[in-house]
């Protein structure tokens, strides 16, 4: 590796990669690994699982989970018992890459951005389907105010099915 190639691999200062995960990323998950392995791997990045649930799949998690007993149960801790987020975390600390989950509640795309502004995410990583030739111009709606609104660079992971 000459001089140049490892300037600017330091020089990229990735310190904590945001992986943005929902319900439907369940079919991707692959792609979205693979996503964060190239990008957080080399590195040495912090990778934040992060998932957003609405009040209603909040409420609903959290009585499937308590078996209704009536307890509550931190954003964070629910998102680290979610199969998903175990199942990304544990594949990526298979690489060496350091992982933690992180929650909040509210909508996808704000809370993405508000969980990048907290951690001081370097970038962020979403998935999203495969659109339409029409609406190929066109993100979703999550990822696309994730894109616009997030402070630091996002990488897009599309689902190819």
């Amino acid at each position: 590796m000459s001089a140049n190639t490892a300037d600017r691999t330091d020089a990229t200062g990735l310190d904590t990669v945001l992986l943005g995960i929902g319900g439907r990323d369940d079919a991707r998950v692959d792609a979205l690994v693979d996503a964060v392995r190239e990008t957080a791997g080399p590195t040495d990045a912090t990778v934040v699982v992060a998932h957003v649930f609405d009040k209603e799949s909040y409420r609903d998690a959290v009585e499937q989970l308590l078996d209704a007993e009536g307890g509550t149960i931190e954003p964070d801790e629910l998102a680290s018992r979610m199969s998903l987020t175990r199942e990304i975390i544990e594949r990526l600390e298979r690489d060496g890459i350091d992982c933690e989950p992180r929650a909040t509640t509210g909508t996808s795309g704000e809370g993405i951005v508000e969980i990048a502004e907290e951690v001081g995410a370097d970038r962020v990583v979403v998935g999203g389907r495969q659109r339409s030739p029409a609406g190929k111009a066109i993100f979703g709606s999550v990822a696309q105010e994730v894109m616009l609104e997030a402070p630091c660079p996002v990488t897009f992971v599309r689902n190819r099915e």
